[in-house]
């Protein structure tokens, strides 16, 4: 399976608390639901649109998927909604039981995260589309296991914030696969791992 991280992101590389003030306020972030202003349906919404029609599964870290549990199951009706809700899902986490979970989640144990991980992008199928969980995203991108990055490069600067990449020291180079710019100055970019030649 292709793992891709899809993420809303600022130009200073902050992804925390897109969607609302009381998302996640780690840190004293003041800047919950970012994106609004900058969202639109065709291309931003294309590119979501795009990516879970793609997906096989999806990946949250225990904070996004709680957030995401709550929120899609009772949008059902759209078609969007639907596709989120029918997907299988899988939740890394070391504090959720297997009574914590429904919307049809499998728990995969923080712990034996990297390892499962591993197993499940050797696996043939589709693609593992990961959202938000800056914590899993970035851990993927340290681990070499994420193969697609979905970025929405939003016109806004945060002044700080959760990032999704390592500062461990080490060089990635990607590959810039496609980029569209909305009429609001989002630029969507997708950056795939560099083939081997």
């Amino acid at each position: 399976m292709r793992i891709v991280i899809s993420e809303f992101i600022s130009l200073d590389g902050v992804v925390q608390a897109p969607g609302g003030p009381e998302e996640d306020t780690d840190g004293g972030f003041a800047h919950g639901g970012w994106t609004h202003p900058f969202f639109d349906p065709e291309v931003v919404g294309g590119a979501f649109d795009e990516a879970t029609a793609q997906a096989e599964a999806l990946l949250f870290g225990r904070r996004t998927w709680q957030t995401m549990a709550a929120a899609w199951p009772e949008r059902a009706g759209d078609p969007f909604a639907d596709r989120m809700n029918a997907l299988p899902k899988y939740v890394v986490s070391g504090t959720l039981g297997e009574a914590d979970l429904g919307w049809n989640t499998t728990l995969i144990p923080g712990d034996k995260a990297v390892a499962r991980l591993r197993e499940l992008h050797g696996t043939p199928g589709g693609d593992l589309l990961v959202m938000g969980s800056p914590s899993l995203a970035r851990t993927l991108l340290a681990e070499d296991l994420a193969d697609e990055l979905r970025l929405m490069v939003m016109p806004v600067l945060l002044g700080g914030g959760k990032s999704i990449f390592p500062a461990d020291g080490a060089l990635r180079t990607l590959e810039l696969a496609s980029t569209v710019t909305s009429p609001q100055g989002v630029n969507v970019c997708v950056y795939r791992r560099p083939e081997a030649h």
